[in-house]
């Protein structure tokens, strides 16, 4: 799966919808792409964002290595997920992140189907 520019949201939507076994349900009020009920990504509270879920140890150190596309506001401090801003320098490990957002909410035949975690 070719890797999106992400340059707004409904680019976002389109990979994520594009994951297996992916469908759009609502989240906190908005529509939004979930596998088996669970969000793995949200248009967030912040203009020119997105919100990706993601382990803490991740997060940290996606925050340290590329803050210029990784970011978070105090909202999203000690919350597995941080803000992604649109059109990033590097839209393959934006890409990346959300596959492995979508793989750690999924179910284990659908991570064996999948491959190992991206």
């Amino acid at each position: 799966m070719n890797a999106s520019r992400f340059d707004g949201w409904d680019d976002v939507v389109a990979f994520a919808c594009a994951l297996p076994d992916v469908e759009m349900a609502p989240f906190y009020g908005t529509p939004c792409p979930k596998v088996n009920g669970k969000a793995f990504v949200s248009p967030g509270r912040e203009a020119g964002s997105f919100h990706v879920m993601c382990p803490i140890e991740e997060k940290e150190l996606l925050l340290e290595t590329d803050p210029g596309i990784f970011w978070q506001t105090p909202h999203y401090e000690g919350w597995p997920g941080l803000l992604v801003r649109f059109a990033p320098a590097d839209p393959g490990r934006v890409a990346d992140v959300i596959r492995r957002a979508w793989w750690d909410r999924a179910k284990k035949a659908q991570r064996a189907a999948f491959g190992p975690r991206p």
